[in-house]
């Protein structure tokens, strides 16, 4: 494949998507600042690269793969293939101030709770293993907005999973919500959890702690740098709202919402899974965004959200085991789910499986890396281990 004659920040974006990096370690490689990264993404072509800055990015493409290097000039053969009217000049918006909305939107939330060995007397239908291999039963549970299904693991986690379908006309609307109400699904999992228990007094003293969310965008107004600048907003919504009453988090407004769009925003720890004319996918520490270009060829949303269950419920294990070991007690856990079980689910987790398409591995390499469980898992597994001898 040939080498690039002249970068511009259409090209240098794309080989930092191409590689998988985000932002922020890709701008620290390259010895640029991570805003200037987010300012090649958004007006591309017209910004001409210095001559010393070329030299680091063709150092850059010969560390690359070949499947990075395939995908980057795919992307470029694409971006090619974008009428000129359509493409984002260096000052102005193309069309006057970016739309605001509206938009329809699929909220996943998965919201695990640790009972230890009482999952046991939890009923449910057994499912078939997700991505982690974890053996588990699901059953329904009423929701006053949502559709919701408990699953319930046996390595002692429960974790609600709750989709809604929403209609917004801002994001930061959809932000503002998302935090209003993270605190009342949180008690609500745990009061349909403890009713579940057939015993009056359940056993487990812990309760949810945290949600995480994956948001599936059908249908909206952008298009180009602006539906880009869109999935980094769902995918991080904190910029779109005032936090310091979260149960009552306010939309900070049109004018800051137009101007992250505008001038694309993009966080520098999200990590870009998406795959050129296919689907636009970003994962970061608080959520995932995923919208299809190609229904057929894109991933099922299932597929992410199977990931998901399975990341949380093994975040939520480890999390006790953690809390445990630095609270001066050695964790108890339910039988047969010990260090050599936590060591089973990060392998399953991290290797590459023959029947894995090159979308589902992009995916859950780029929420690994978001959601530091990896990390975590192997300091639960060496916890576990220690406490054993």
């Amino acid at each position: 494949m040939a080498a690039v004659v002249q970068w511009t920040g259409r090209e240098a974006a794309l080989l930092g998507k191409a590689m998988r990096l985000p932002i922020r370690v890709y701008a620290e490689q390259l010895g640029v600042n991570p805003k200037t990264v987010t300012r090649w993404r958004k007006h591309g072509t017209a910004i001409k690269l210095l001559p010393e800055t070329a030299e680091m990015l063709d150092a850059m493409q010969l560390r690359c793969t070949p499947e990075m290097l395939a995908t980057f000039h795919a992307s470029l053969a694409e971006s090619e293939e974008v009428p000129a009217s359509d493409k984002q000049p260096l000052e102005a918006h193309p069309t006057g101030p970016p739309a605001l909305g509206p938009a329809t939107v699929v909220s996943h939330r998965f919201i695990p709770l640790y009972v230890g060995e009482a999952v046991q007397a939890i009923p449910g239908t057994p499912q078939a293993p997700g991505p982690g291999g974890l053996g588990h039963r699901s059953t329904p549970a009423a929701h006053p907005t949502a559709d919701v299904q408990l699953h319930i693991y046996d390595c002692g986690v429960v974790t609600a999973h709750l989709v809604q379908r929403l209609r917004v006309e801002t994001l930061g609307e959809l932000a503002a919500w998302r935090y209003r109400t993270a605190t009342a699904d949180l008690t609500w999992t745990a009061d349909r959890v403890r009713e579940l228990y057939p015993a009056r007094t359940p056993p487990w003293t812990t309760t949810p702690s945290y949600v995480l969310s994956a948001y599936l965008l059908e249908s909206s107004p952008w298009k180009g740098t602006d539906l880009d600048a869109a999935l980094q907003l769902l995918t991080t919504p904190s910029v779109l709202v005032d936090r310091q009453n979260p149960q009552k988090a306010a939309r900070l407004g049109d004018e800051v919402e137009r101007q992250l769009l505008r001038e694309g925003f993009a966080h520098p720890d999200v990590i870009d899974f998406g795959s050129p004319a296919v689907s636009l996918g970003l994962a970061g520490w608080s959520g995932v965004a995923y919208h299809p270009l190609a229904q057929e060829r894109a991933l099922p949303m299932s597929a992410v959200a199977a990931l998901e269950r399975d990341v949380q419920t093994l975040w939520a294990l480890s999390t006790h085991v953690l809390d445990e070991i630095e609270a001066g007690r050695d964790p108890a856990m339910p039988k047969d789910f010990g260090w050599r079980f936590l060591r089973g689910a990060y392998s399953r987790l991290t290797a590459a499986r023959p029947q894995e398409t090159a979308q589902h591995q992009l995916m859950r390499e780029a929420i690994l890396a978001t959601s530091q469980l990896p990390d975590r898992l192997r300091a639960a597994q060496e916890a576990l281990r220690d406490s054993d001898t």
